[in-house]
């Protein structure tokens, strides 16, 4: 029984895999709260999608470094859905599903050019297993960016989400708010997009969150239990992966989604 908990550990790969996991999935159960809250999971999901057309910008305009180019697209492109969002021309989802469909395309059509696609095939589902100490440094350092960012921001992003209009009499700079959560969204998802993988990065962020939101009576217990949720798919699914030969990203959200469904069917039970 001992060897079957600690055989994954003497391996390098599922060492670097599992710290990981534990710096991701509290990202994704903290971050997650306030998506859900601020109904952006669209949002999310079109910044994933961005990153195909990150890496083509990158190739256009000669950045070798896909990570980078990634990063620098997700920051603009985050920004500009903001703005046109604001400017409430068209309803929000109208205008993410827009840009969500011309990035993609966009991206696909220049990494597929020469028939060059299938080497950029494996971020649509990941690979945590190929991290490195060097990506788990990067990820460590999103991690206390996002740490520092909630906890002298919070108060005033929870008071834009309530009500947006209020929030500005209340001299919170509402504008600058929405802009830096969106920059950290952007930096996260592109910073876990090739662990996690474009098709399934959007379950991690949403998932946990709804499952706590399910059974949360308090704003405490809703972030407590996203976290808690998001960390045990992480390493469950991470060791069940493992032991069954199945992607871990996928096997994440499978756990995510049976947690989802139980505290919803519990939530139900105790109305």
């Amino acid at each position: 029984m001992v060897n079957f908990f600690t055989d994954w550990m003497q391996y390098g790969f599922m060492k670097n895999a599992f710290v990981a996991i534990l710096i991701i999935t509290p990202l994704f159960g903290i971050l997650g709260t306030m998506i859900v809250e601020r109904r952006m999971a669209f949002f999310s999901d079109a910044l994933g999608h961005s990153a195909l057309t990150g890496i083509a910008a990158g190739l256009v305009f000669g950045v070798t470094d896909t990570n980078l180019s990634m990063a620098l697209f997700a920051v603009v492109f985050a920004l500009l859905l903001n703005k046109i969002s604001s400017a409430g021309t068209a309803a929000n989802d109208t205008v993410i599903s827009v840009f969500s469909s011309a990035s993609i395309a966009l991206g696909l059509a220049v990494l597929s050019k020469g028939g060059n696609f299938s080497k950029y095939s494996s971020l649509l589902v990941g690979d945590v297993l190929g991290i490195s100490k060097t990506e788990i440094v990067y990820l460590a350092v999103i991690f206390v960016l996002t740490l520092v960012f909630w906890i002298f921001c919070f108060n005033s992003l929870q008071a834009v989400s309530i009500h947006r209009t209020l929030a500005k009499t209340c001299h919170i700079p509402v504008r600058l708010m929405e802009n830096l959560f969106a920059v950290l969204t952007a930096l996260i998802v592109m910073g876990s997009i090739k662990w996690v993988g474009i098709l399934i990065i959007n379950a991690l962020l949403i998932l946990p969150a709804a499952a706590s939101r399910n059974i949360s009576g308090n704003l405490r217990e809703y972030h407590f239990f996203s976290i808690l949720f998001s960390v045990f798919s992480g390493i469950s699914g991470l060791l069940v992966s493992y032991f069954t030969n199945v992607a871990t990203g996928p096997m994440i959200v499978i756990e995510a989604s049976v947690i989802y469904f139980c505290t919803y069917y519990y939530g139900r039970r105790n109305q």
